[in-house]
């Protein structure tokens, strides 16, 4: 089943397993640093699409991270071209267009992508996941208005919940929908929006009843709708090859066609989404880490002081070691909390709280060691490493940041069975 499913990707990716890999990827592929190796322990079936996410990664992303990254380049094209070999809808039903991957599927390939741009993928791992949430609480013919082009990346979805007021307390959102015949009228704005003004469909948490959690409800607004328009395009630290812009609601008019699920319903759709997008975010974190063990590696290798390599020196060694077995630990956590995802059981919100806490705190630590490693050459931005760092210190903070994680674990385990 999981071969049927797949079989339009493997196609596609034929092109790209063929060719060679760059000198990066080709060291992973060799086995070197084998304790690190992110294919222990898949499928060969998973290992099969790993290759081909890790080779679109090296060949279609690694050679312009760093102008997209300058230039501020939304790379519209490129994820076009993830899209075809089935990254634009990872877990989303194959009868709308998605390729019907599990959990820990998705977590493998957003990792591998990232070793090639985290910027990028991050955004395809939250169009992932507005696509997810639209097939997964749409009405039939929601899925199939919408889905199929958020699949090929013909259209791109933006995910909007947290407000200029309303960030950590997300219950507390102020953007209010009022029904008004056959279209609900929109007031109110969001903030830090990936993908802003360029979407083309957003996935609003509006509150259309009483205060709390249960008067939120999901509408899907339309890029062109009455109404709807955009900040100024946010100057950001990283994540510089996705825009970032508030979305601005005036009298926006949506049609009742488009409310996913039901009214009141809206805060219960934004946390299952969000408990997938931790384990895409900590997967992106963990690719970031992945390729910047790899960079720390090879610049002790080649960098000399005092009249020997840096690879002599036992301190850095032990750092290097520290640092493998850090992602290591992160891996497997995220691994198994995606796992838990998709079989439902009853520690999964805990368990993806957990991985996105661990994984992106130590990845973060990771990446920024690995440019301690570089000297004064990992703060030029010639060296890749500084944009690795640059890139997953949001990550602390977005899908929930890191203090409401541990709020979400501690609330689990303080809580009566």
């Amino acid at each position: 089943a999981a071969a049927s499913k797949m079989a339009a990707v493997w196609s596609m990716s034929r092109r790209f397993i063929i060719r060679s890999y760059n000198p990066f990827v080709n060291s992973v592929r060799r086995g070197f640093s084998s304790c690190i190796d992110p294919s222990d322990g898949l499928t060969d079936e998973q290992k099969e699409f790993q290759k081909v996410a890790f080779d679109f990664a090296a060949n279609e992303m690694a050679p312009h991270m760093a102008e997209w990254d300058q230039k501020e380049i939304f790379p519209v094209k490129t994820m076009q071209k993830a899209a075809q070999l089935g990254f634009g809808g990872i877990y989303v039903s194959p009868d709308v267009g998605g390729s019907g991957l599990s959990r820990l599927d998705t977590s493998v390939i957003f990792e591998a992508l990232s070793t090639g741009c985290v910027s990028t993928t991050a955004y395809i791992s939250i169009h992932n996941m507005c696509a997810w949430m639209i097939d997964t609480f749409g009405s039939d013919e929601q899925r199939h208005k919408f889905c199929p082009d958020l699949c090929t990346m013909e259209k791109f979805a933006s995910y909007c919940l947290t407000e200029p007021g309303s960030g950590s307390d997300a219950a507390s959102l102020l953007t209010s929908a009022q029904q008004s015949g056959d279209h609900y009228v929109l007031n109110g704005s969001k903030a830090f929006i990936s993908g802003g003004g360029e979407a083309d469909v957003y996935v609003v948490m509006c509150r259309t009843g009483g205060q709390g959690p249960k008067g939120i409800s999901c509408l899907l607004v339309e890029k062109g709708s009455p109404g709807l328009s955009f900040g100024k395009k946010e100057k950001k630290v990283g994540w510089n090859s996705q825009p970032t812009r508030a979305v601005i609601f005036e009298d926006c008019v949506v049609p009742v066609e488009n409310l996913l699920g039901e009214e009141g319903q809206g805060f219960s759709i934004a946390m299952k989404g969000l408990n997938g997008g931790r384990i895409n975010i900590a997967s992106c974190s963990l690719g970031a880490a992945h390729a910047c063990v790899h960079l720390a590696r090879d610049h002790l290798l080649v960098r000399k002081q005092f009249g020997e390599s840096l690879s002599n020196n036992q301190f850095l060694q032990f750092k290097l070691a520290e640092m493998a077995t850090r992602l290591m630990a992160s891996r497997l956590l995220v691994r198994e909390a995606a796992t838990a995802l998709q079989q439902n059981r009853a520690n999964a919100v805990s368990l993806c709280s957990m991985a996105k806490l661990f994984a992106t705190d130590e990845c973060f630590n990771i990446c920024n060691q690995a440019l301690q490693m570089h000297g004064g050459y990992g703060y030029l931005k010639d060296y890749a490493v500084q944009q690795f760092v640059r890139d997953i210190r949001v990550h602390q903070i977005l899908e929930g940041t890191n203090e409401v994680m541990r709020m979400i674990i501690s609330r689990n385990l303080l809580t009566e069975s």
